[in-house]
């Protein structure tokens, strides 16, 4: 199993490099974990205060379980992968099956912040897009996905989102092999990305 890491900040692309990549390869090779499943359980926390947690901090996120999930798919075994409640910050009762397929993609912001999931990955990918349409990107999400205001969403752009792509996202850039800049739209970069997974399947 080949497992590719994405990261890059909110909004920089990350999702059309994601679906450039199942659609250039055969149906049923891909598998996906998104990190944003992955947020530690709210449910046992008043709902006021779950609005005030600071999401875009390692620490809001159940990295064990991640990585439980990608050493599971790499041996070939099946995962329920958690299902996350945006509107009321927790996870639901439900999962979604996840079978171990030839190519495994995690992505998600921080996810080259930990060295351990970090050594899980054979080729690592950071999305590289200028803030401003990042924010662009966000708001239009989270208005229309996450029954989020706009005030609120540029309230936590400001608390939260910009400080820890500082502090968290920027740096860990270092990390990657490859570095796409302008996301979606750099044709070039994610031909070689592709390519190079094709030579992984034998096409």
């Amino acid at each position: 199993m080949l497992t590719i890491g994405i990261a890059g900040g909110t909004g920089s692309g990350k999702t059309t490099i994601v679906r450039n990549i199942i659609e250039a390869t055969p149906r049923d090779s891909v598998s996906m974990l998104e990190q944003d499943s992955y947020y530690i359980d709210l449910r046992g926390v008043p709902i006021e205060e779950r609005a005030r947690t600071n999401f875009d901090h390692p620490d809001s996120f159940d990295s064990h379980l991640l990585k439980q999930h990608i050493r599971l798919l790499q041996k070939g075994v099946a995962v329920e992968k958690p299902i996350y409640d945006f509107v009321t910050h927790s996870r639901t009762e439900r999962t979604e099956r996840v079978e171990a397929r030839p190519i495994l993609v995690v992505e998600g912001i921080l996810i080259f912040t930990d060295p351990d999931l970090r050594a899980l990955m054979d080729i690592k990918v950071f999305v590289d897009t200028e803030a401003d349409l990042r924010l662009i990107r966000r708001i239009r999400r989270d208005l229309s996905e996450r029954g989020r205001t706009l005030d609120s969403v540029l309230a936590q752009y400001e608390s939260t989102v910009r400080p820890m792509h500082d502090e968290f996202v920027e740096p860990s850039k270092r990390f990657a092999d490859i570095i796409i800049p302008e996301g979606g739209s750099n044709r070039v970069a994610q031909e070689l990305l592709t390519n190079r997974i094709r030579g992984q399947l034998g096409q």
